[in-house]
């Protein structure tokens, strides 16, 4: 007989339980449940293993954060509007395109079914719903307001793909001509390079150093490509090694923090960061120890990181936060602990956090706008340079030979 997952109210007393059981059918369903005193809510039936079942490397899988964003605001729609959270939950599978996070859906939709809540369902696949997701699903759960909850989760990653989108998008431009420049160097160096240099080995004339340089780099990747594809990958992979060790971490945190404008635009997007996702945590009645501990986990900057970790001990010895911020206004602008104060004073932090978070991703919003206009100068001027080194010493062999022949 088939197995089927459920959910029923108690006729008697009004309590809702889940469960499964083996039934021929629907009906039969329904009626073994109506025999024990219990009304039949909603109910699926289990697909085969091969449907239904997450493999491992699944849970490692990442689910797009546009699709994160629409189940969340489908779902604080359908809970509204009355539907069980099972019932939406199986709804939104279905409509997902996104193979593994249907499977994801499913199987948390069967957790349900089984008398789990769905805060323990999210929590198995980490790389999906993070820990700020799952933590104010809970709150939600125990509060009883599990609707607004995901108004605000779904409020809060509509801003934060918003963010990243104009972020991503401004730092298109730059490196599309970065790497253009790279490919061409590397065609010039390799194709059109040795015709003009070898005019200058058939003749006796001391070559100049950044000559002898390039002929050197242009001889090496012509003669030995798959070696110069071997080290390019090797450096490639080490870096991103380096970077994902401890130090490493720190010393590209810091470098990227004091870069002239791409540091301000990452202090500026882990402000708005931390103000958004702080306001939704206490919106939703997390305290501040632990929002304080979520937050520290949720932005990508060691430093914010460390900031975070400190306050969360001063905090718990009756230290305002916003002292703590007030010492680091390198990452911290004075402005962030001058807001948060006037929060901490009125008994109002969610709210002005919030408009302080609308504040500065209106301020990335429009460093994004400019930022073709910010980073032409500068490309020109690295292009120009490199054209320049090239052009010269080219030119400077061309100007011996003439001197001897004079």
């Amino acid at each position: 007989m088939p197995k089927f997952f459920y959910t029923a109210k108690n006729s008697t007393t009004g309590e809702t339980s889940g469960g499964e059981i083996e039934a021929e059918d629907e009906k039969s369903l329904a009626q073994d449940l109506r025999a024990e005193g219990l009304l039949l809510t909603s109910f699926r039936a289990e697909e085969t293993e091969s449907k239904l079942s997450v493999k491992f490397f699944d849970r490692f899988k990442r689910v797009p954060l546009k699709e994160k964003m629409t189940f969340t605001r489908n779902l604080s729609v359908m809970v509204s509007s009355g539907l069980t959270l099972s019932r939406a939950i199986d709804n939104l599978a279905l409509q997902t395109k996104n193979k593994t996070f249907q499977k994801i859906l499913r199987t948390v939709n069967d957790d349900l079914q089984s008398g789990k809540t769905l805060s323990e369902g999210l929590a198995k696949y980490p790389t999906v719903f993070n820990e700020l997701f799952v933590n104010m699903v809970y709150v939600g759960e125990v509060s009883g307001n599990l609707e607004q909850v995901l108004d605000i989760l779904a409020l809060q990653l509509e801003k934060e793909n918003d963010l990243l989108s104009k972020v991503r998008g401004a730092l298109i431009y730059p490196a599309v001509i970065v790497f253009a420049m790279i490919g061409i160097g590397i065609l010039m160096l390799v194709y059109i390079l040795p015709k003009i240099t070898s005019v200058f080995k058939d003749m006796d004339v001391e070559l100049p150093a950044t000559t002898q340089a390039i002929m050197a780099l242009s001889d090496f990747l012509r003669n030995h490509a798959f070696l110069s594809i071997g080290i390019t990958v090797v450096v490639v992979v080490s870096i991103k090694m380096f970077a994902g060790t401890t130090t490493g971490k720190r010393f590209f945190d810091y470098t990227f923090l004091h870069l002239p404008i791409i540091g301000n635009i990452i202090v500026k997007v882990n402000c708005a960061r931390f103000a958004r996702i702080y306001s939704s945590l206490l919106k939703s009645g997390i305290s501040v120890v632990n929002g304080l501990t979520i937050v520290s986990k949720t932005l990508s900057n060691v430093y914010y990181k460390d900031v975070l970790n400190e306050a969360i001990g001063e905090v718990q010895k009756g230290v305002n936060l916003s002292v703590v911020i007030g010492k680091y206004e390198r990452i911290f602008p004075l402005l962030v602990s001058q807001i948060l104060s006037v929060g901490e004073e009125t008994g109002k932090t969610e709210t002005v956090l919030g408009r302080l978070a609308e504040f500065y991703e209106e301020e990335v919003s429009q460093i994004t706008k400019n930022m073709s206009s910010i980073i032409e100068p500068i490309l020109m001027l690295f292009i120009g340079s490199g054209v320049g080194f090239f052009a010269v010493a080219m030119l400077q062999p061309m100007y011996s030979v003439l001197e001897n022949i004079k």
